[in-house]
């Protein structure tokens, strides 16, 4: 497998050694980096023409000042790496860095999110085929995955944004609305759950009644204007991840990993009160640490109570700890919401439309984790519904092809539960296909999402491209194609290795 990775690892850097010489020359000739110089009616003209000739080294042949550039990431060597300057006289690297760091704060954020949501609908969706919940979740996807990125990140901006700001003025939610969210919801969870008619009309009720109890508890508390999950909502949220994570992973009857995975609830519960003054030194590094010590605990925990699979019970619990600890994250910025939305640069309309910070405001570790939220939240929605649109439909597609296999039906005719036969048998192949899609889509994403950060005005990657491609900055555009480049040989190795954990046939020898 090393060998093999090895050749691979070796075979892409020379296929983005020839294509960064294609890309460097044809830029080149693409334009003329002096037309704003040439242009320009400054006194002193002659002068920062021949400065930039100069830096820029465009005294020399394209296809010889290449092997300059590519001279600067070579003597990373000798720790002087420089991918040179751009246009305007800056390094290009802390261009680079400063782009890289808001399209991964935009892109990963998205790609998770749909990732996760893209593929628990196509599964499901897979398994209801041809059932209203299905058509329903194939128009959806169909019609989200047709939409102009421009026009639903404007309609975002509209609705999400002018629209919430406006509603948080007075956080009441009209009786009205209540009931059409309610019958909504009642429709939905009816389409999903299906079943015979009175099964349906349950779940519809049921639904329909939780949704509208809990809209009109949250207008009543004005829980939008001061919001906070505390100890018992995280307990009661907890335990239900407990129940989901154990019928999913082990199945109910495993008692073992039930008992485990609920014993880190109770963990979580009661570290509630003592973490609240440790949340006040937060920090990024104390956030790894905490979520690292979260999960360690969850599998000590499973691998104390064992049982017929100890590892099972320690994957429960682990996964268990760390939705506790999110949790307890989300509760702990949502009571940062009201100092937040009464910050003299905030006046009271938190979503914001444009930028990726507030300008001039001043916080600490939850206050800016909040301003970051509220300013990518409406791009990171535009790139996950387009996303998730696409991976449901791969995932679903995926999974249909697997369940038709002769191995699904000899899992079933040995007597294997449902459940068994779908989590160990169908989902880890079906998402061999699927992992091609993601790695891929990644790779490409962290070149940036140009219309996207244009719209909202964040300075990511692809905004930095197209500039320096409307200037001819050719440093510039070479580096985010070396990062483009560099993550898409990553991310396909990566596929290389999640290929051979999900199926063990897959074995690659040297």
């Amino acid at each position: 497998m090393v060998a093999f990775l090895t050749r691979r690892l070796l075979a892409s850097l020379l296929v983005l050694l020839i294509a960064s010489y294609i890309v460097y020359v044809l830029t080149c000739f693409s334009g003329n980096p002096l037309q704003d110089l040439l242009e320009s009616n400054a006194r002193n003209k002659e002068q920062l023409i021949a400065q930039r000739v100069q830096y820029l080294h465009l005294d020399i042949s394209p296809f010889l000042r290449y092997f300059l550039w590519l001279g600067g990431i070579l003597s990373a060597f000798t720790g002087h790496f420089t991918l040179g300057d751009s246009i305007s006289g800056q390094p290009v690297t802390a261009q680079l860095g400063t782009a890289a760091m808001s399209t991964l704060h935009l892109v990963l954020t998205a790609t998770i999110v749909a990732i996760i949501f893209g593929v628990l609908i196509g599964i499901t969706t897979a398994l209801r085929q041809y059932s209203s919940y299905d058509y329903g979740a194939t128009l959806l996807s169909f019609l989200f995955f047709s939409l102009p990125s421009f026009w639903l990140a404007v309609m975002l901006k509209q609705y999400i944004a002018i629209g919430f700001n406006n509603f948080l003025g007075d956080p009441v939610i009209a009786t009205t609305t209540i009931i059409v969210l309610a019958v909504i919801s009642g429709l939905v969870w009816l389409a999903i759950i299906g079943g015979t008619l009175r099964r349906r009309l349950i779940v519809f009720a049921v639904s329909a009644v939780a949704t509208g109890a809990v809209l009109a508890a949250l207008s009543l508390t004005q829980w939008f204007a001061y919001p906070k999950l505390g100890v018992v909502v995280i307990t009661l949220m907890g335990v239900g991840s407990a129940f989901l994570v154990t019928a999913l992973s082990a199945g109910l009857e495993n008692r073992k990993a039930l008992y485990s995975s609920l014993v880190v609830v109770v963990i979580g519960a009661v570290l509630y009160y003592p973490l609240q003054y440790v949340f006040e030194y937060m920090n990024l590094w104390i956030m790894v640490v905490l979520g690292l010590a979260a999960v360690a605990v969850g599998i000590v925990v499973g691998l104390l109570f064992r049982g017929n699979d100890k590892w099972v019970s320690a994957r429960g619990a682990a996964i268990t700890a760390a939705v506790m600890g999110l949790l307890m994250m989300v509760d702990r910025y949502m009571q940062v919401w009201n100092d937040y939305m009464n910050a003299s640069s905030i006046s009271g309309r938190p979503i914001a439309t444009i930028g990726a910070s507030t300008p001039g405001l001043s916080g600490d570790f939850w206050v800016t984790g909040v301003d970051q939220f509220t300013h990518y939240l409406l791009p990171t929605i535009a790139l996950m519904l387009i996303s998730l649109a696409s991976y449901s439909r791969y995932a679903r597609a995926s999974m249909l092809d697997v369940m038709n296999q002769d191995y699904i039906r000899t899992a079933r005719s040995k007597g294997l539960t449902e459940r068994t036969v779908v989590m160990r048998h169908a989902f880890r192949n079906a998402l061999i296909p699927i992992v091609t899609i993601i790695t891929l889509d990644f790779g490409a994403l962290i070149g940036g999402a140009i219309v996207t950060e244009n719209v909202f005005s964040i300075q990511g990657m692809g905004n930095l491209f197209q500039q320096a491609i409307n200037q001819t900055d050719v440093n510039t555009v070479m580096g985010v194609f070396l990062v483009t480049g560099i993550a898409a040989i990553v991310f396909n190795v990566i596929a290389d290795v999640v290929y051979s954990s999900l199926d063990p046939r897959i074995r690659v020898s040297a």
